[in-house]
């Protein structure tokens, strides 16, 4: 029979039976039924099977009935790593402005850096009917932990942080070059002795703004002491715990080049514990310039990435490959612009020299 006109190109993904999945995973219709629901008791092995499965498949299973799925086109998921750093609520605000301005809602999550509860709300957003999805990965997130938003046909963008060997549109600041302006600028102030704290190393931006980091410190002839290189979560607990531990060495540091502002804030909070007057005894410098760092005290000085706009520029490239499915990935790399303030004593050194 002649197949009825409209028909052809609909996505066969979602046509996918439970039957079929039932079949494939080896295990009863009802078993299926019960992951679907989240009622009953099924082993945690057989569910996360069954999970697979339909991952493998393409199934998507639709909790919103007929009405959702005719908004399905007007929903856009938005998975943000930490939503206690400033930074990402900005991103945030970016994105809304332009799903806004063309009739899209966000719905939005916070993954709290865990790679498990990522792919819970990702699945929910699929599930909600939602067009598309910008991810700002939690740590550790791996490629293959994609595969199944791929092969489900969803349109996705990676945020912030970027996924090598991921083929899908990105939109990340400048980190290499941000780090390395803000390192020439400690080291042009006549800083030697310079830290980096902040970032785990499997984080993909803490290897770019390290790396800028190194560059500047090597053009400069400038040593690199191991000690001075710590890692830690990029929050304030964890810059207050790095920075308290360059303090407690014998020779420590005169400078410091914090990963990320929130970082850089713990860093300051640890060195007035320390007795220390930031810009005075010892320069800190961040890297987001968030509205928090232009209202501490002393001001942080850091590299303005501009987080709204990024969040813009994610939305914008994401309403692009919804509409056009069959449009090749994109990347967008932001500007990464040195914002001088008290933190680094750049006005108290040329006040110095001015007197």
């Amino acid at each position: 029979m002649p197949q009825p006109q409209g028909s052809k190109g609909q996505d066969t993904k979602k046509k996918v039976t439970i039957i079929e999945i039932a079949d494939a995973a080896g295990v009863s219709k009802s078993t299926v039924s019960l992951v679907l629901t989240g009622r009953g008791a099924v082993k945690p092995e057989t569910r996360q099977h069954v999970l697979e499965t339909m991952g493998r498949l393409g199934y998507v299973y639709n909790r919103g009935a007929a009405n959702l799925r005719n908004a399905q086109s007007r929903i856009v998921g938005l998975v943000l790593n930490d939503l206690s750093n400033p930074f990402f609520a900005e991103f945030a605000i970016g994105v809304e402005k332009v799903l806004q301005m063309a009739g899209y809602v966000a719905f939005m999550a916070n993954t709290a850096e865990s790679v498990v509860r990522q792919e819970q709300v990702m699945r929910m957003m699929r599930e909600h009917g939602a067009g598309g999805i910008i991810l700002c990965p939690a740590l550790d997130t791996r490629p293959e932990h994609l595969d199944w938003v791929r092969a489900a046909g969803t349109a996705l963008l990676v945020a912030i942080r970027r996924l090598p060997d991921v083929a899908v549109s990105h939109v990340v600041p400048e980190n290499l070059a941000g780090a390395s302006r803000i390192t020439r600028h400690l080291i042009n102030l006549g800083h030697e002795r310079i830290a980096f704290l902040g970032g785990m190393h499997s984080m993909v931006v803490r290897q770019e703004r390290h790396g800028g980091f190194l560059a500047a410190m090597e053009a400069a002839g400038r040593n690199v002491d191991p000690a001075l290189n710590l890692e830690s979560m990029p929050t304030r607990d964890g810059g207050f715990g790095a920075m308290s531990t360059v303090l407690s060495l014998a020779d420590r540091p005169t400078a410091v080049v914090c990963y990320n502002d929130v970082t850089a804030i713990g860093a300051m909070l640890a060195a007035a514990r320390h007795g220390l007057v930031v810009g005075r005894d010892i320069a800190i410098v961040g890297f987001d310039d968030t509205s928090e760092a232009r209202h501490v005290s002393p001001a942080l000085t850091t590299v303005a990435v501009d987080p709204v706009g990024l969040g813009e520029r994610a939305a914008a490239l994401l309403l692009k490959q919804i509409n056009d499915p069959a449009a090749e990935p994109e990347s967008f790399i932001g500007s990464a612009n040195l914002v001088i303030r008290e933190s680094c004593g750049a006005y108290q050194r040329a006040l110095a020299a001015a007197g």
